[in-house]
């Protein structure tokens, strides 16, 4: 029954308005409705996770993964894997499992480190573990045990934009997965490569059953670009090496979505509809309602130009490809969203939050079925990546810095 409601869920949001909201110039309110206390402070710290007992796991980019009390006490978490940091890569996101009460089991994301075809560099990783705390022990101890890779980029490569985000399936039977085009382009368009798609694999790590392409297999050998920039020059880049895959080639039955950039974030909302988020180049952030096999068109159309000032064709010329539901140009460079649900705001439950990177406020957007509207910005003088709801309905806040300060924001 549960897996019949999320299916439905999923077919209801092909009922998504065609308007397209810029909401770019959004201004500021003028006070905030809220308070925000600093917690702990992270060196460029990336996501975080709520157990249920209201600790937090937190990811730094450089490396460490920490247990963190809401008084802001830490504790590192040991046995953590190898990531290459750099840029935009690193150790990025944690996800707790929706079955954590009885396998006490966390996914992690990640830029593994590797060399192809004499390159070194890296590509995502997505692994899974048992986190065993030890809250008795002189000291008390937190490590992740039996650790699993159970998906991979086996390309590596260079590039940042590796999209890192997870959301579970409502049923909790399945995960979705974002992959980031790493500044190539082209990738996000062949189904023959999992960079600009979003995956829906079994809990561990196998093509989902109900993908669009289901059993369908790709390509046994894949050409490997390394654009010198993320401009429009990345669709000519030459193949720099040829990546064979060890056995049968699995991506297009991996695939749930096509066509997108940088997918920073991606949650389920409350009636079983997924959303995204993801950058644009120079404009045309993006949020959009995920629907099952369709394309968001990146690289062929964005609401944006690119970095060198090359145009991009609008979306407006591409009936065949899927529009955001809002975009903003110019950018806020938003980091993860959360759908928020709880008592200690309750104005805003059904609601999304998201932070805004280069205009350094926490933003909401109002959600009413397949439909999205802007709502409140707030100027609040961070950059925030990340934006989580604790089990009391409080909202949590990551900065995304070298002093990267976790707030903790409760109600005036």
């Amino acid at each position: 029954m549960k897996f019949a409601k999320f299916a439905v869920a999923l077919a209801l949001a092909s009922t998504a308005a065609s308007a397209q909201v810029n909401d770019g110039d959004q201004k500021p309110e003028a006070a905030l409705p809220f308070n925000m206390a600093p917690v702990a402070t992270f060196n460029l710290p990336w996501r975080m996770a709520f157990l249920p007992d209201g600790r937090m796991l937190v990811t730094e980019k450089v490396g460490p993964i920490w247990l963190v009390t809401p008084q802001g006490l830490k504790r590192p978490v040991l046995n953590y894997p190898a990531a290459l940091y750099g840029g935009q890569g690193g150790m990025l996101g944690i996800y707790v499992s929706p079955h954590y009460a009885t396998d006490n089991t966390v996914y992690l994301t990640y830029s593994e480190p590797g060399t192809m075809g004499g390159i070194s560099g890296s590509s995502l990783a997505l692994a899974k573990a048992k986190l065993v705390l030890n809250d008795s022990g002189t000291p008390a101890t937190a490590s992740l045990d039996n650790l699993q890779v159970i998906w991979r980029d086996g390309a590596r490569g260079r590039g940042g934009q590796f999209g890192a985000a997870v959301a579970f399936a409502p049923d909790g039977n399945s995960l979705f997965l974002t992959v980031g085009d790493r500044q190539r382009f082209t990738p996000a368009q062949d189904p023959n490569q999992p960079l600009g798609k979003i995956l829906h694999l079994t809990l561990d790590g196998k093509p989902a059953a109900d993908n669009p392409y289901a059993g369908k297999t790709g390509a046994k050998s894949v050409g490997i670009i390394n654009p010198p920039s993320d401009t429009e020059a990345a669709k000519t880049a030459p193949t720099v090496y040829t990546y064979t895959f060890p056995g049968q080639n699995m991506t297009p039955s991996e695939v749930w979505t096509t066509g997108h950039r940088t997918p920073y974030g991606m949650a389920f909302a409350p009636d079983g509809r997924l959303w995204e988020m993801e950058h644009g180049p120079k404009g045309g952030d993006e949020l959009n309602l995920i629907e099952k096999g369709k394309n968001y068109g990146w690289p062929l159309v964005s609401y944006s130009t690119n970095y060198n000032g090359v145009p991009i064709p609008s979306p407006d010329s591409r009936t065949d490809l899927t529009k955001p539901v809002i975009y903003w140009t110019p950018v806020i460079a938003p980091g993860n969203i959360t759908f928020y649900k709880g008592i200690a705001f309750p104005q805003w439950n059904g609601s999304i939050l998201l932070g805004g990177m280069a205009t350094m406020t926490l933003n909401r957007v109002a959600v009413d079925g397949a439909m999205a509207k802007p709502a409140e910005r707030w100027s609040i003088g961070h950059r925030i990546r990340d934006v989580q709801v604790a089990p009391d309905g409080t909202v949590w806040l990551l900065e995304d810095s070298t002093t990267g300060g976790l707030w903790h924001v409760t109600p005036k």
